[in-house]
């Protein structure tokens, strides 16, 4: 049975385990970092299957205007079964329609976003991290 809710807090060490478990591409191995950046969202979505962390929806928003989706995972031995594509109608749900929602797509992950009803954004700009 899978559920989806808003977490008002984490446990580090079950989000790290599905991280890895993701294969998405986070510095899993420095904990006081990865507790930075899961403490630092403000809206967690996560999925469960039977209370197993197996998804997470990590955003930043205002609420308002635009929800930014830092990092979409599903575990991998779960990918393609719609988890992925549930956990953003969920980020719509919570923020709303009037809210804009924007992300950063791994290589990898291009092709998926346009089949989940994402268009391609052409007027963005970046500033790459140093590690």
């Amino acid at each position: 049975m899978l559920s989806y809710q808003v977490e008002s807090s984490f446990d580090l060490e079950e989000m790290l385990t599905l991280y890895k478990a993701s294969g998405i591409n986070r510095p899993t191995e420095d904990k006081s970092r990865m507790a930075t950046l899961l403490s630092s969202a403000n809206l967690l979505l996560t999925a469960r299957q039977n209370g197993q962390l197996v998804g997470l929806a990590r955003c930043m928003t205002d609420k308002a205007w635009v929800v930014y989706i830092c990092d979409l995972l599903v575990d991998k031995s779960l990918q393609q079964q719609g988890i992925g594509k549930e956990l953003l109608r969920q980020v719509q749900v919570v923020t709303g329609p009037q809210v804009q929602q924007l992300l950063h797509s791994a290589e990898s992950a291009m092709s998926y976003y346009p089949k989940v009803g994402y268009q391609l954004c052409h007027n963005a700009f970046v500033v790459k991290r140093e590690s």
